[in-house]
Order: structure tokens, then sequence, then C-alpha cells
């Protein structure tokens, strides 16, 4: 029997389990786009795509509702592929494996991709059920929207005809979200140069793992640990005090996920390697005992290894993490205007070595524009002062919330309605495509709602059942009214 078998409403499980067997990474959506074709076919609905490969299915109203508003719902085909180092998964062609723990539904050690597959799954119910009461309806799905809302960037001007938009990628069902921070990615390049290592010296291979991770945008405010960073603090410990040359260094993923696990080699002197060892082991339990509360799970493995042919020379080993160790990750600034809203923040989301430089990503987020400037511009100051190349990718607009909206008047009665109590209205600290396609369709009226979904692109994802059937009853109802 599947997992999701008897779970309400078993057409969203169904949906869901169904597009959980399609590889879906971001860049790679072929497969579920062509099921999405597919199912517009098989159901003779109209559907057309854009040069960016997003599609719209169109559904014409019930009997009766012709004259009401069309309505778009709106999700993404991509998912963040993460999993844990230890399991053995291979997005690009295995499915995802369900594990529930009572209310509980997350994934066998990677992430479950209910972002935004929920959405998704919501959308394909509802335009498959012909009992249901509603407009003309129009779905419309996007391409990669986790790497940089490229599908919205480019969505063709003629996709919709709708200017009511509901969006199913929130996380919190009870939760009216009206907008969203804006935010933008740069790329640090630092030149390195190699030596031939020497007799006289002995290796270790550091990994930091057992971090929680998480969401770059929705679970920064937590302050979880990035692995990148602690790796560079015991990095920085050691080389004051000993000769350290690093072998390798790579740590982080995902532009959008707060890095889990990190990885170097390092080489000392022999003579050093036990003060070394003995440094490392001191700083990492100061670490563990700061982040116990959040991240209890914090771990170092320090293994002796075989010292390569060429090691990282030691200027460019200093200059490495000097860099590392002055570039910010987490909360710059909390907001003015409204209650425990983070304004802005960043990522500090990848390093990798590419043999003649070291390749860093942050991923910064603000829901002023100006503020998100200023602080990319700090990130670059950085860079040039290290003697780094930075590319800088372009912006993505946040959502500036509209407090007069009709649609949000409406689907806050009917919230109240049918649960007895006032949703929450709010601004989130991450990404949605609300504002660029917003900014493609003047007039669009619009709002983000959700289950309850749990530290997205982590392989801690998770997402509580119960409120799946409470938030497609709502959808159901607002359709029926809108």
């Amino acid at each position: 029997m599947s997992v999701v078998e008897n779970l309400k409403p078993q057409a969203v499980w169904k949906y869901f389990e169904e597009i959980s067997q399609i590889p879906r990474c971001s860049k790679h959506e072929d497969k579920i786009r062509q099921y999405l074709i597919d199912f517009a076919k098989t159901h003779n609905f109209g559907y057309k795509t854009d040069k960016a490969e997003n599609v719209v299915i169109s559904k014409p109203a019930t009997t009766g509702m012709e004259d009401k508003s069309i309505v778009v719902l709106q999700s993404h085909m991509d998912m963040v592929c993460e999993k844990n180092s230890d399991v053995d998964h291979d997005f690009s062609k295995d499915p995802i494996k369900f594990a529930r723990n009572g209310n509980i539904l997350t994934a066998d050690g990677t992430s479950l991709g209910a972002d935004d597959g929920i959405g998704i799954a919501t959308t394909l119910a509802i335009l498959d059920d012909s009992t249901i009461a509603h407009g003309p309806l129009e779905g419309l799905f996007t391409v990669d929207e986790e790497t940089g809302l490229t599908g919205a960037f480019a969505l063709g001007h003629d996709m919709l005809k709708g200017r009511i938009m509901l969006n199913i990628d929130s996380e919190d069902f009870g939760v009216i979200t009206i907008g969203c921070a804006g935010g933008g990615n740069s790329t640090i390049k630092l030149p390195i140069t190699h030596e031939r290592t020497s007799s006289d010296l002995i290796s270790y291979a550091l990994k930091i793992y057992g971090l929680r991770g998480g969401h770059s945008g929705v679970d920064i405010g937590e302050q979880r640990g990035n692995a990148v960073k602690i790796l560079t603090r015991l990095l920085w410990k050691t080389m004051h005090d000993n000769a350290l040359y690093l072998g390798t260094i790579d740590g982080g993923d995902k532009h959008n996920a707060i890095p889990r696990e990190a990885t170097a080699t390092i080489a000392v002197k022999q003579q050093d390697a036990k003060a070394v060892r003995k440094l490392l082991e001191e700083e990492i339990k100061a670490i563990q005992e700061e982040v116990k509360s959040i991240d209890p799970k914090l771990s170092l493995d320090i293994t002796k290894t075989d010292n390569p042919t060429s090691l990282i020379d030691k200027p460019s080993t200093t200059s490495v993490v000097h860099l590392l160790h002055a570039l910010p990750h987490g909360v710059d600034k909390m907001s003015y205007d409204i209650s425990d809203l983070i304004e802005t923040s960043t990522n500090l989301a990848t390093v990798k070595d590419k043999d003649s430089e070291i390749e860093i990503l942050l991923s910064t987020r603000s829901s002023i524009m100006t503020a998100l400037q200023d602080f990319r511009d700090r990130i670059y100051a950085i860079a040039i002062q290290a003697g780094a190349t930075i590319e800088e990718d372009e912006p993505y607009p946040g959502w500036k919330p509209d407090l007069d909206s009709k649609l949000l008047k409406e689907s806050k009665q009917l919230f109240k309605d049918m649960y007895g109590k006032e949703p929450k209205v709010e601004a989130i600290h991450a990404g949605l495509e609300c504002g660029i396609i917003g900014e493609k369709y003047p007039g669009m009226d619009m709002i983000s709602i959700g289950p309850t979904i749990k530290y997205p692109h982590s392989p801690e994802e998770q997402v509580h059942i119960d409120t799946v059937d409470k938030f497609y009853k709502y959808i159901l109802k607002m359709l029926e009214n809108i």
C-alpha cells in the first residue's frame, strides 16, 4: 500500500505521488513539463507554452459560472534537490521515497518536493474534478523558480488572460502572503596558485556535517549553522598558529539552501600535527556548544589521508580563508515597518574548488531594493579588496503588499467563515513569482497561500498532512465565491 493512498483529499495526494516519480530538479523540467502537456491532452483542455517552456492549461467554467472572472492557479514545476551525503539517490531518475510519521510526510533522506509539488498537485486535482463549481481557470506552471525565478522572468506576455491569481507556493496554512523579498546572487572568483607537496607535511580530510540547513530565506532568521562558515572558522583558528596549506575546499550545493555539509583537505608540518588536531577538536566543541539549541547534530570528522601531489600555496591559502571569514552570512537588518519581518539577509551558499580559482556564491535578499543593492555592494567591496573578481546577476523584484486588494478582503472573510478565526496576513523573506508576474500583467490581484510545509530545500522537508485537506477545501470555496 502506498504511504499516501488513503489520505485526503485523495486526488491531491494521487497527483503528488505521480509527480514525485518524475525528475524535476531546477533546469531539468522536461519530463514534468511533458507530463503536464499530456494531462491537458488527455482531458481535452487547451494549453500553451512559451519560449521559456512555461505551461498554461485552461479549463472552461462550470455551467452557470461563465461570467465569473478568470482565476489563475500558479505553481512552479521545479524542486530543490537536496540529499544527505550518505543517501544513495539519483535525482535524475530515482523517484522520491515517502516516509510518514503520523501527521507528517517526509522523504527518506532527500528533500520531499512539496515545495512546490503540492501546488502542482492541487491545481491538477482542481482541473481534473468535474464536480466542483468555478469560473474559467488557468493553471500556470513555471520553470526554474528555485534558481532565480527565470521562468517568471521569461513568461510570455500573451500567456494569461486572468487578472486574479492564487499563487500556491506558501508554506503556512492560515497565513495569507501578500508580499515578498527581492534578491540577487553574487559569484566571487578568487585566483589561486599551487605548489608541489613537500615530504615534511601530513594531510587531513575535514568534514563538517549534521547541520539542518534549510531555506535561505524562510529559515535564515533561525540562525542555523552554515557548514562553510563553520569550516572556515576552524581553518582560520588553525592557520594563525601553524603553517597550514589547503588541498581542496568544497561546501554547499544550492544558492537558496543554507549549507549543511562542507569538506576540506589540509596539510601541516608533521611536528605541528598533534597541536593542529587538538586545536580543531577544541574549536568544534566550542562551536557545538554555541549552536546546540538549533543544530544539535553538528559534527566534525578528522581523517588522516595521503598527501596530494600539490597543494594551494601559503599566500593563496591565506587569501581563501581570509575572504571566506570576512564574507557575511545571515540576517543584516530587520524591517522597521513590519514586526518580525527580516528586511535584508545573505546566504553564503557554496564554495567550490575550480583548480585555478575558488568560486564562492552568495544569495542576498531584501524587501527594499536600495538595501539589497547596498548589501551586494558591501560584498563586492570585500571581494575586490581580497583580489577576487565578482559577477552579479540581475536582481529580481520583490512584491509590494496591497492592503486594499479585493481578493485579500474576500479571502480573509472566507477563511474566518470556514475556520472561525482571522487568518494571518504577512509578507515573507523569500522569493515568490508574484512580483514578477504582476509587473508583466498590470492589474493582477494576487495572494499566496498553501498548506503547512516545514524545512523546504533540505532533507528535513515535511508537509503536515491535515493542512492539505483544509487548504484544498478553502481554495475550492474561494473559487466558488470569487
